[in-house]
């Protein structure tokens, strides 16, 4: 009777260690979401694709890419932050996404400090480009033809109001005395749909492997880098800084792999560790350059943190100095 009795308490303990088990299970137990914040077919998203496949063969689990535009890519990492923070959601940010939007867009309500970034990935080259019949060579030209049209102004289009790409060329007029026509695009790929179609005159943009081979079609023109120099990846193209108008510019992106800040030690430590092997594989590397961009340096989480401050208050300091306000 003893033993009889005894066997449905047996049966409720074996259920609840096999439910302690499963629950004790290490990181990742399940496919990894990463939250790419602009359409399929840009920049971004070559990055993401370029990672997802050996990310997952580090962590032991599918990294499933999935793309999320709009609110200047806020809206993507708005997801992220709603979901629970368990390392289940990585975001693929920018200055642009979790910098920028809260202080340029009144209904982006997430804070810089909501995220942790885990490491950074990739460094990649901007570039002035312009439709292909614009008229102009250089960036010099491009700003000159700018100061002649004050009737119909010259458009220029990025992924959003307060995103990095808005701000540098708010800065480049107020460097040139130039006023130009702003048109935001929910994404790279878009805007450059429409560059290459004529609809907008120009923009910065991350220079892509897609933006090359319609300049080598003849689709659109690439006139200038934004960098300080010119980019072992893009040596033909010359820095804006080499012309006169825009003597001592330079700019940089970057993209990194962010998780909420509450997201347990254990998980970004394991995370941080397959992204560091990743970054070291030669085939995510020469990957990475054929769209040019450099893989990032290794960094330890201490760094990744102290990293993410410094660029935090760079860009705010930007924000202000051209007095941008949310809208």
């Amino acid at each position: 009777m003893n033993r009889i009795a005894l066997r449905p308490l047996a049966l409720i303990v074996g259920l609840l260690l096999a439910a302690g088990a499963a629950l004790a299970q290490p990181y990742p137990a399940k496919t990894v979401n990463l939250m790419v914040p602009y359409p399929a077919g840009g920049p971004s998203d070559a990055i993401a694709r370029i990672f997802s496949n050996p990310l997952g063969k580090e962590l032991g689990q599918q990294v499933l890419v999935e793309n999320l535009g709009g609110v200047s890519g806020a809206l993507a990492a708005q997801k992220v932050l709603a979901a629970p923070a368990d390392g289940y959601f990585v975001f693929q940010g920018s200055p642009n996404e979790v910098i920028l939007s809260p202080l340029a867009n009144a209904a982006v309500k997430l804070k810089t400090e909501d995220f942790r970034l885990v490491h950074p990935v990739a460094d990649a080259v901007m570039v002035f480009v312009t439709r292909k019949d614009l008229g102009v060579g250089s960036v010099d030209e491009l700003i000159a033809l700018a100061k002649k049209s004050t009737d119909k102004p010259l458009t220029y289009g990025s992924v959003g109001v307060g995103s990095l790409y808005h701000l540098i060329m708010e800065n480049v007029q107020s460097l040139t005395g130039t006023t130009m026509q702003h048109v935001p695009y929910k994404g790279n790929a878009p805007l450059l749909q429409d560059i290459a179609g004529g609809q907008v005159d120009f923009a910065v943009l991350v220079y892509s492997a897609a933006m090359g081979a319609l300049g080598e079609q003849g689709k659109l023109k690439v006139i200038g880098q934004l960098g300080a120099q010119r980019s072992e990846l893009l040596k033909a193209v010359p820095a804006a800084s080499e012309g006169q108008a825009l003597k001592n510019f330079s700019y940089k992106i970057w993209t990194g792999f962010m998780v909420p800040k509450s997201t347990p030690d254990d998980v970004v430590q394991r995370l941080h560790a397959a992204i560091g092997k990743t970054l070291q594989d030669p085939a995510v590397r020469s990957q990475l350059a054929a769209q040019t961009q450099l893989a990032s340096a290794p960094m330890s989480l201490a760094e990744s943190a102290r990293f993410f401050e410094a660029e935090t208050a760079k860009y705010r300091a930007i924000a202000k100095a051209i007095n941008l306000q949310p809208q």
